[in-house]
């Protein structure tokens, strides 16, 4: 699914502010989960509710996050940088968020341990944030919260972001005692440089009016770090300060005292903007001016705005699976980029937990991630769809005509021609778009989005139809690109494989059988390569999609390409019911591409109950194929719906798609058992799984799959597909 480098291979918020207020010297109601009022709190499942539903608290050892970064972050808005919360058993990191952690283009580094810690001092002694106890450090919906707890005063840290590209950290200073107090403010913060390369010089500390900047060199290492530098990450505080530099430490000071009455309170506020061309940074400063004349009004936009999107996703959700509905809700909303680099549109990456995940947009995650997104932010899930629409391959490319329509599997910051690496057109991904356009549209009711994709979307089948059906028989295969990464037979049998999304899968094992053939046009011009086998998810899906495609017809007025996608979605339907269905065994398989023979002899995988998913099957199949996903022999495993059944001789419990768990097939097999009107056996095997796979009950991140047999998670944390698809799940619908 992935291209890795082994192998060579939303806007700005437009905020309308007015003047700067007061200093804030009155008691302020009490702070609830969403930084608002008690009362208004309570209707969304009061005070705690979602409170720490994830484990946010950490800190880096080194710059370098390594493959998989150990630490859950907090990002919103789209923001490029991300935080979390320090570590409750390390005062040295108190006062201070850690972070952040920064995305060079295409890859996640730590910047600093905690490149803005505040410092109270009265009378030239620093106060120790220690000295009243462990602080109290909690992730909330849309806001990281320190309360430091000090002899007379009460401190307390909020971060949230306030654009795409600028966080809003506040520092509440209330004085709790009976005597006046006089305190100097200050920060302070250190980088934590990469332990090599070019990279190792590439941040500096620059000294600025309001603050402190960290300016990049241009650095271009493929697989590691890339900048142009034209990024900076900027604070700059609401207050005057003074900053003085050392080469990898800054220290910042209020340039007045604060002055606190008994009961009396203030709050220092300043933006942490991370960036990367001139352009942006201009918009950022002028932005991140008005953010800090109203900090209050933008605080309260976006408690409001989190307040929607927890609504929204724990509407219909059983009150035990509420928390990890506003879990997958965060997942989803850290791992949102806005538009940057090549990417057009405001996207969701798998994961920002994964080097090889942070900076690209993927295909198939992109239509399941846009399903789940659509629940809560309609918005966003149309600007990711077109975030993948947008590199769709034109007629008129100059370098694959031959692909149009096709939509690549995977865009980046960067394009091979600036130098990036993991850009990835050598194959696409199943065809699950117009699903997506259409559930967007369900939950957002904008047809002017479907006349938007409606050309797109149907351009889609036709690409696989021309470029992928060897035989012309009506049945598609999974294949590669003409592209140079498919210089061999072996690369292109292995495109074909990561096209399925399903990589490793045994059925596309070449010591199985699986092997590649050349496809050429009437003119005997190469278009690429078919797998030699049918794939049945592949075609299951295109019989979907070809449906989808017949309800955005009706939608749009449309009845002559109504008719057609209504007939070419029955032609598909049966073609998948009647060649690819095996009587004996109740399961669906892949077909030999000569001959037509079910390839059984490859084992069961999840791929057979997609015709449930789609409404392929007949109803005395759907009932073969439920037997089989209600056998603990088979798929219904302690953590059911594994990839591969367990009674198959390739089953390989922790081996990515040879027998984890991944929640978009468990999501596809149970939805289709509630087709069929087995509703009873797909509660149960879905609560199954959300009970017994590790840490989705509790504060762990939502994996990207599963053990099926012990529940331990595997492979990248807080990815994306699966945080959207258990929306639907925890919903039931």
């Amino acid at each position: 699914m992935r291209v890795l480098s082994a192998l060579a291979l939303p806007l700005a918020a437009g905020l309308t502010l007015g003047a700067a207020p007061p200093p804030d010297t009155a008691r302020p109601p009490t702070p609830t989960p969403y930084g608002t009022t008690a009362s208004a709190a309570r209707g969304a499942g009061g005070p705690d509710a979602y409170a720490d539903v994830l484990d946010l608290q950490g800190g880096p050892d080194s710059a370098d996050p390594g493959e998989f970064n150990r630490i859950n972050v907090f990002a919103d808005q789209g923001a490029w940088h991300a935080y979390a919360l320090p570590e409750a058993d390390d005062p040295a990191t108190y006062g201070g968020f850690t972070g952040p952690l920064h995305i060079a283009q295409e890859y996640p580094w730590w910047l600093s341990r905690s490149f803005s810690r505040i410092r109270l001092t009265e009378g030239g002694r620093t106060l120790g944030l220690a000295d009243g106890g462990a602080p109290r450090l909690t992730s909330l919906p849309g806001l990281l919260r320190q309360t430091y707890r000090l002899r007379g005063l009460t401190l307390t840290l909020e971060l949230r972001f306030a654009t795409d590209r600028t966080a809003l950290v506040r520092a509440r200073v209330h004085n709790t005692g009976r005597e006046p107090r006089t305190l100097a403010a200050g920060w302070t913060g250190t980088l934590l440089r990469p332990d090599k390369g070019p990279q190792r010089d590439a941040p500096e500390l620059v000294a600025t009016e309001r603050g402190v900047a960290v300016r990049f060199a241009r650095v271009r290492e493929t697989w590691d770090y890339l900048t142009d530098g034209t990024e900076r990450f900027e604070v700059r505080h609401r207050e005057p300060v003074r900053t003085s530099l050392g080469r990898d430490t800054y220290r910042t000071d209020l340039a007045a005292p604060l002055r606190l009455a008994p009961g009396a309170a203030r709050t220092l506020d300043w933006t942490e903007s991370y960036t990367f061309t001139a352009a942006e940074r201009a918009r950022e400063a002028s932005a991140g001016r008005r953010v800090l004349a109203r900090p209050d009004a933008v605080a309260a936009r976006g408690t409001a705005r989190w307040q929607r999107y927890v609504a929204a996703v724990t509407r219909h959700v059983p009150p035990a699976r509420r928390r990890l509905a506003v879990k997958a809700l965060e997942t989803l909303v850290t791992n949102w980029r806005s538009a940057a680099g090549r990417i057009r549109h405001d996207a969701v990456t798998p994961s920002m937990s994964y080097k090889w995940f942070a900076g690209g947009v993927w295909a198939w995650d992109t239509w399941k991630q846009a399903v789940g997104t659509a629940r809560f932010d309609p918005r966003l899930a149309r600007s990711q769809i077109r975030a993948m629409a947008d590199h769709q391959i034109r007629p008129d490319s100059a370098t694959r005509p031959q692909d149009a329509g096709m939509i690549p599997d995977a865009v980046f910051y960067n394009a091979p021609s600036d130098g990036g690496g993991n850009w990835n057109e050598r194959n696409s991904k199943p065809p699950l778009a117009a699903w997506a356009v259409w559930e967007v549209h369900r939950r957002g009711g904008d047809r002017a989005f479907l006349r938007e994709m409606y050309p797109k979307l149907a351009a889609y089948p036709a690409w696989w139809y021309r470029n992928r059906d060897h035989d012309r028989d009506g049945l598609a295969e999974y294949g590669a690109t003409v592209d140079p990464a498919n210089g061999s037979p072996e690369q292109r049998r292995l495109a074909a494989a990561w096209e399925s999304g399903m990589d490793n899968a045994p059925r596309f094992d070449a010591a199985l059988g699986a092997a590649v053939v050349a496809n050429r046009d009437a003119t005997g011009r190469l278009t690429g390569y078919s797998l030699t086998q049918e794939s049945v998810d592949l075609n299951a899906y295109l019989a979907a999609d070809q449906t989808y495609l017949a309800a955005i017809a009706r939608e749009l007025g449309d009845r002559a390409g109504e008719r057609h996608w209504r007939a070419r979605a029955a032609a598909t339907h049966a073609a998948v019911r009647t060649r690819m269905y095996d009587p004996r065994g109740g399961w669906f398989h892949d077909t030999a591409l000569d001959g037509g023979a079910r390839l059984t002899d490859r084992g069961r995988g999840i791929e057979g109950a997609v015709p449930l998913w789609t409404g392929t099957a007949s109803p005395a199949q759907a009932a073969a194929v439920r037997d089989k996903l209600t056998d603990p022999d088979e798929f219904a495993t302690p953590v059911p719906f594994p990839t591969v059944a367990r009674s198959s001789p390739h089953f390989a419990p922790q081996r990515y798609w040879r027998g984890p768990v991944w929640l978009d097939q468990a999501y596809f097999a149970q939805a289709g058992l509630r087709r069929y009107g087995h509703t009873r056996e797909a509660r149960a095997l879905t609560g199954r799984l959300l009970t017994h796979a590790r840490g989705l009950t509790g504060r762990g991140p939502v994996m990207e799959n599963y053990d099926p047999l012990t529940g331990a998670p595997l492979n990248s944390p807080n990815f994306s597909w699966s945080a959207a698809l258990l929306l639907p799940m925890l919903g039931g619908r």
